[in-house]
């Protein structure tokens, strides 16, 4: 919980509220965009090197801590970040969103 407010919430949170949500407000965030990318590149390999060896972040099993890290990480590709070259990162997000009730964010759309 502490790892997604420290390193996901600030940059990917912020990538996607500015890139996302506040529509045209790019470049009056432009001087930021920069760090949002590369400290959300950091965080998304520390993901994938833990997902590397486990299915899941906490005990090997779907728990509070995935629920807690899917919310800003499936948005990602929203807010110019690519999660091609994290393969690990993309199937745990397709088994959390294969666990039971899982509910998806689409009435956004």
């Amino acid at each position: 919980m502490f790892f997604e407010q420290h390193s996901l919430e600030p940059n990917l949170g912020a990538a996607y509220f500015w890139l996302t949500l506040v529509k045209g407000e790019r470049e009056l965030q432009s001087h930021a965009l920069e760090d949002w990318l590369q400290e959300g590149y950091r965080a998304l390999g520390v993901m994938e090197k833990h997902l590397a060896t486990g299915r899941f972040f906490a005990a090997d099993r779907y728990s509070i801590a995935d629920i807690a890290l899917y919310a800003y990480t499936h948005l990602a590709h929203q807010c110019d970040f690519d999660l091609a070259s994290f393969p690990a990162v993309r199937g745990w997000l397709k088994r959390v969103e294969a666990q039971p009730g899982h509910v998806t964010m689409d009435w956004q759309s």
